[in-house]
């Protein structure tokens, strides 16, 4: 009897074993993004979000850069003769930049002044590591020249062969020299408080921490203020908070 008993023991020891076996050793394919598929018995853990910028998810794509000539076709509504700088003075940037959706794109461009083309790149790549979110950045000629426009749609942007606002003389952005960033969240504001664009009056209120908005000091400052640019956050009178340039106005 004792004989049975313990081939009867066994049986059942190595019929339990098997089954746990069975139990964890399934369902650990990978999806099209990446994560472990969940068996049946543990639910999934709760996948971390892109959408916070500056948390600790990983970008799913790295920085990319690419900067290249551009023509008086490509810039008919933002160029013209008698402009401060030829058109063989300006590049475009093609970059990716972290969107206000949480996600990296791929489709920047940006039109900038040859010679800190390469210096602009190296603050682009900075922003796009912190996971600084970007509205949208395409030329300016997308809205035929108009800054307005272009701000209306939030739109960074850099070259525009235009006078400085209220004056008569040549803006930085006509030498490729200023670029706006995130023009609504970071808005003009009159020496008289006012905003031009209805949409964009709450963020006269600077206190704001709304993706995108700069702050004095702030690591977007920092960025630019490594390539010796200013930013138009600190003028006196009217406030410039989108602006940063290579002579600070």
């Amino acid at each position: 009897m004792p004989g049975r008993w313990t081939i009867r023991g066994l049986a059942f020891v190595a019929a339990f074993a098997a089954a746990t076996a069975g139990a964890t050793g399934c369902g650990q394919g990978s999806d099209h993004s990446g994560g472990g598929r969940a068996t049946p018995a543990t639910p999934p853990a709760p996948a971390p979000s892109a959408s916070q910028p500056g948390g600790g998810t990983p970008s799913a794509q790295p920085f990319r850069a690419q900067i290249k000539k551009v023509t008086a076709g490509q810039l008919k509504h933002s160029w013209r003769r008698g402009c401060p700088v030829p058109v063989s003075g300006l590049r475009m940037i093609e970059m990716t930049y972290w969107g206000m959706d949480g996600r990296p794109h791929d489709d920047g461009r940006l039109v900038v002044n040859a010679k800190a083309a390469d210096d602009l790149v190296t603050v682009f790549r900075k922003l796009y590591r912190m996971k600084y979110p970007i509205k949208r950045m395409e030329p300016v000629d997308v809205y035929k020249g108009s800054d307005f426009d272009s701000i209306e749609a939030d739109n960074t942007s850099a070259f525009n062969c235009r006078a400085a606002t209220g004056s008569s003389t040549w803006s930085q952005h006509a030498y490729g020299l200023a670029i706006d960033i995130n023009p609504c969240e970071n808005p003009y504001v009159s020496s008289d408080g006012t905003v031009a664009h209805k949409h964009c009056v709450k963020y006269r209120n600077r206190s704001r921490r709304d993706p995108g908005v700069i702050h004095k000091g702030d690591p977007v400052v920092k960025a630019f203020a490594s390539i010796g640019w200013g930013w138009g956050g600190v003028w006196r009178g009217a406030k410039d908070y989108q602006h940063f340039s290579s002579n600070g106005r």
